[in-house]
């Protein structure tokens, strides 16, 4: 059953990514997403007790970014916010590991992932201001102060946010009792750990750009 469940679950994502990307309706996949997602869930929860509300939150978990990331670069300025969020996470993160090793400090989350430190987090925030000024100057129409101080206000938060979504692929792993959240990426901890921090970004990300319409 958990196969055949996965399976389904693939099927859903990979429909909704198809509808985003060439019928660029974001509002039927997200319409998808959400009804697959629950009918998903409701089947799971009748075939398996406890297993309804993983099944959906995880559909939901794996999706709305996909759907977020499309859609964004879909927009007029779409290769520049879209570059934006990934590499104010990967900058973030790669910042925060390597300020971490460096200075040590006290512990941010002990519980959920030992080896990150308070230091390493305000390096991450450091090097996604870096990331988003450096963006700013190849971006037309966000190259000068104005711009950057837009993009480095954006900047922050999502650091924040992309920080938090490491955090909490590390307590679901604590809470699944496993160490990698796959097999895909041996060395990396699977799929889910390279992409845990883009998620919440992401979906964050194409939301701020919709409301302010910096991207267009």
């Amino acid at each position: 059953l958990p196969l055949l469940l996965r399976r389904l679950g693939l099927a859903v994502l990979g429909l909704v990514v198809w509808i985003v990307a060439v019928m660029d309706n974001p509002n039927e996949a997200l319409m998808l997403l959400g009804g697959g997602a629950g009918l998903l869930g409701l089947f799971a929860a009748r075939m398996q007790k406890g297993l309804g509300r993983p099944m959906m939150l995880g559909l939901l978990y794996c999706g709305l970014p996909a759907v977020a990331l499309i859609w964004l670069r879909a927009t007029p300025w779409g290769f520049f916010a879209t570059l934006f969020v990934m590499a104010v996470v990967w900058g973030a993160d790669i910042a925060a590991y390597f300020t971490g090793r460096a200075v040590g400090g006290p512990k941010l989350a002990p519980a959920i992932s030992p080896n990150k430190t308070w230091s390493g987090a305000a390096g991450g925030l450091a090097g996604s201001l870096l990331v988003a000024a450096a963006l700013a100057m190849l971006w037309p129409g966000h190259a000068n102060l104005a711009g950057i101080g837009r993009l480095a206000v954006l900047a922050l938060p999502l650091a924040v946010l992309s920080i938090l979504g490491d955090l909490y692929e590390s307590g679901l792993k604590r809470q699944a009792g496993v160490k990698d959240s796959g097999t895909l990426l041996p060395g990396h901890g699977g799929v889910m750990d390279r992409l845990d921090g883009l998620v919440p970004a992401a979906v964050a990300g194409a939301g701020a750009f919709a409301m302010t319409g910096w991207a267009g």
